[in-house]
């Protein structure tokens, strides 16, 4: 445990009787003349100057050169920004005043390990001095409170708002504070063993996005039960003692909450925030009804994953529910279909239209009459996006087509046929890691992009999906597809049957209808299987 030193002592220069302090390797500094003083040497003779005047500089906290001579300046404690003078002689933090002008220069806030960290007063500048002695003493204020010496202690962040915490709770709670918030995770974790000594730690630091980073980097050190989070209103502590509002930041420290990691949830106010916060998402149905009546339609936020083996005719299905949205909702489609051409695409959808099958040769049409009735199905330009590739070995080339498609294109429903084609450059553990990666960071996205993403999975005899379990375990809804390819009867092998085996919105599994595929139109159409005795 580490050897606290005394303060407000005699100085050896003569001039202050309580301007002097020591630290833990024993240098001392005098603020009332501006000089330090080293250990005495091994022969017992008298402090010598301090030869480190010089400023150290640190550019990456944007920390100016400046050379500081203390004999230029008188030190005495000053009121700053409400902070009253004998707060500042407390902690020890003197105002530096020019000799020449009279004016006031900077305030020095000793740092216990050794350096002084210097703020300019006429304009946004900081500037060390003095030499770094030891690894420890790198929180200021940490040498006026013993380890465990109260029950908590407050750290802050920066002198300044220390001061003021200090001053408002009336100069009775232990508080310290790191240089900044970029170097709190770093400066606590190089004092866990001082600051755990307290049986609460309070976390205040600035209201914004460093501070808030800052205070769970600096939580995470510690025991999760003994730490709590002051969550300001106002910019950061000075603010509340600038504007008089020392009851209301006393207020705001006591109702200080447990820290919990992101994204947990603990009190009425949380949950009630939650409810206020909840919209029923507006669903959009299926085409077909006995889906419909068991999902309650599509909503945007979920991953729609649909499973058969090879063959059964899923790229069919994934066309007719493309189809649908184009004829039902003015919202943008993105299309990815990895085996099968732009140009295949465009004529599936005008075929769907106009109920024959164009791609085939028996029935193919003028170009033009496909380019104007493709018009008159999307109703607008830049509706519909399109896109393939073919295979290829890098996940990251589809999420972040699928990104650009939700986020910058504005798809609020997007195919991708099949994800098992993302990587066809990859085999054993490669592929699966990658299946695995890919499925996870897709589920994130249609979460944070708000879309629905319709994916096809091929699955194994044992129907799992093929290469990575993770992809039907991230599924919001998992629809499986059957069909008897080998039936004699033209319509058995030509049906396929639906069953949902996983629903989180609505919990509803079983059969979900089949549907009838017809090689004239090359539409599917759904009909009642059991009403002709037909079984899943």
């Amino acid at each position: 445990m580490s050897e606290w030193k005394a303060t407000t002592l005699p100085c050896p220069c003569g001039k202050s009787s309580d301007a002097y302090s020591i630290n833990t390797r024993d240098w001392g500094t005098c603020f009332s003349c501006g000089k330090s003083f080293p250990p005495k040497d091994k022969k017992g003779g008298e402090p010598v100057q301090d030869n480190h005047n010089a400023v150290q500089v640190d550019q990456r906290r944007g920390r100016n050169t400046r050379q500081v001579n203390p004999d230029d300046y008188k030190y005495q404690y000053l009121e700053y920004r409400g902070v009253k003078p004998d707060t500042w002689k407390f902690f020890g933090y003197p105002t530096a005043i020019s000799k020449d002008t009279g004016d006031p220069s900077h305030i020095c806030f000793p740092v216990p390990n050794g350096r002084t960290l210097n703020k300019r007063l006429d304009r946004k500048e900081f500037f060390y001095t003095g030499e770094k002695l030891g690894e420890h003493g790198n929180l200021f204020g940490m040498d006026k409170f013993p380890p465990g010496s109260s029950k908590a202690i407050t750290i802050c962040e920066g002198a300044l708002d220390m001061a003021s915490v200090f001053q408002m709770f009336g100069k009775k709670y232990a508080t310290v504070a790191v240089t900044s918030a970029t170097s709190a995770k770093s400066e606590c974790a190089k004092e866990y063993e001082y600051l755990n000594s307290f049986e609460r730690i309070y976390l205040c630091f600035d209201n914004d996005q460093a501070g808030k980073e800052a205070a769970s980097q600096v939580a995470r050190l510690f025991d999760f039960n003994k730490v709590y989070v002051v969550q300001l209103v106002r910019k950061d502590a000075n603010e509340y003692l600038e504007a008089n509002a020392g009851p209301e930041f006393e207020k705001t420290w006591w109702a200080a909450r447990r820290f919990l990691p992101e994204g947990i949830l603990s009190s009425y106010s949380d949950f009630d925030r939650v409810i206020d916060d909840d919209v029923l998402k507006p669903a959009v149905p299926y085409p077909f009804e006995r889906l419909q009546a068991m999902t309650y339609g599509v909503r945007t936020g979920e991953l729609v994953l649909m499973t058969a083996q090879e063959g059964i005719g899923k790229t069919e299905i994934f066309r007719a529910l493309e189809y649908h949205f184009l004829k039902t909702t003015d919202e943008n489609i993105g299309i990815v279909h990895l085996e099968e051409g732009k140009a295949r695409t465009v004529k599936g959808l005008v075929g769907y239209e106009l109920k024959r099958p164009i791609h085939l040769p028996d029935f193919a049409i003028p170009k033009d009459e496909i380019k104007k009735t493709f018009r008159a199905l999307t109703k607008k330009d830049e509706r519909v996006h399109v896109y393939s590739h073919f295979g290829s070995d890098d996940p990251d080339v589809i999420l972040s087509t699928i990104r650009f498609l939700a986020g910058s294109c504005n798809c609020k429903r997007i195919f991708l046929d099949h994800i098992t084609m993302v990587v066809t450059g990859l085999a054993g553990d490669d592929e699966r890691r990658a299946l695995d990666y890919i499925s996870t960071r897709l589920a994130m996205m249609v979460e944070e992009l708000d879309f629905t993403l319709f994916m096809i999975s091929h699955v194994n005899d044992e129907g799992q999906t093929r290469g990575s379990r993770n992809i039907g375990k991230v599924a919001d809804l998992r629809i499986d597809l059957s069909r008897d390819l080998k039936a004699v009867d033209d319509r058995t092998r030509n049906t396929t049957f639906l069953t949902v085996s996983k629903n989180r919105f609505a919990g509803k599994t079983g059969p979900a209808g089949a549907l009838l595929f017809d090689h004239d139109t090359y539409c599917l159409e759904e009909f009642d299987p059991e009403a002709e005795g037909l079984l899943f």
